[in-house]
């Protein structure tokens, strides 16, 4: 059962590309009303989850989170079904944050899922920029990304979080799986690795599959099929043209956004961006 949480917890346990942090006030305020179910296909760091379950919004109702990448969801299963034998791994791995170490537990294959979890949670708090990415073996390859002090052992969040994802549904599959369980009413969420502004800016090798420009295309006709049911839906993605012409028959909202992973410089700066819906929401305005 998803509760209220205290103290802003819980909050997202992963640090993920593309991460929703920043923006949440700018979702938070056009989330609709009233809605039946939650799903969440693109679960990554799971900002804005955890947001409405801080706020108590997901109380009684039912909820679906799912990825695409198996290792992320071995990981939430992990916080929900077993957070104390998971927060005893992760409290050796705080003591073991030197290069050295990283580059060890990196080359480690752990079998059991718990340890698998505690291994992702690990990697992700002490790679570059928390970046989470494969090579074509499907072997996790970003290098050390030298934090002072980073916090793996945070027994006070994984347990806020493992409450809130108590009674959700947490799957391993393709965002198109949400057509065969969402109902009218219910209120859909996809955060999809964004369309690149350029050429040099993709950042979508989530898994080793990636994400191409047929997915985008696949995912807008997913978006148009959720709505003739009745389902609520909403989007975040970048501002391009070719974002504006898949999701031209819905409303599209133009934000800023600061994105701090980028090869150049000028690209970390504020960018636009787009909230996409089907519904009319409380700050509707033409972009």
């Amino acid at each position: 059962m998803v509760v209220a949480g205290n103290n802003g917890l819980p909050r997202p346990f992963l640090k993920w590309a593309g991460g929703k942090a920043q923006i949440l006030p700018e979702l938070l305020s056009r989330i609709p009303p009233d809605f039946n179910a939650y799903h969440e296909p693109f679960l990554g760091g799971a900002a804005l989850f955890f947001a409405l379950a801080r706020e108590g919004r997901l109380s009684g109702k039912k909820v679906f989170l799912s990825d695409s990448n198996p290792e992320l969801i071995n990981a939430y299963l992990a916080v929900r079904d077993a957070p104390g034998e998971l927060l005893e791994i992760l409290k050796d791995y705080q003591s073991r944050i030197a290069r050295e170490d990283y580059y060890r537990i990196r080359a480690e294959l752990p079998r059991s899922p718990v340890e698998r979890a505690a291994r992702l949670i690990y990697l992700n708090r002490t790679c570059y920029n928390g970046l989470y990415r494969v090579n074509s073996k499907g072997q996790f390859n970003v290098p050390f990304g030298r934090y002072k002090n980073p916090k793996i052992y945070d027994p006070d969040n994984i347990l806020a979080a493992s409450e809130a994802l108590r009674g959700a549904e947490i799957l391993c599959e393709d965002f198109g799986g949400v057509l065969s369980r969402a109902l009218p009413g219910d209120f859909v969420y996809f955060d999809p690795p964004y369309y690149p502004l350029s050429r040099t800016a993709n950042f979508t090798d989530y898994t080793s599959d990636g994400f191409s420009e047929q997915d985008h295309i696949r995912l807008a006709l997913t978006f148009g099929a959720l709505s003739e049911k009745g389902v609520l839906v909403m989007e975040s993605n970048s501002d391009t043209g070719f974002i504006r012409k898949q999701y031209k028959a819905w409303r599209l909202i133009k934000i800023r956004a600061r994105r701090p992973i980028n090869s150049k410089g000028e690209g970390r700066g504020p960018v636009k961006e787009l909230i996409i819906v089907n519904y009319k929401c409380k700050r509707r305005h033409n972009a």
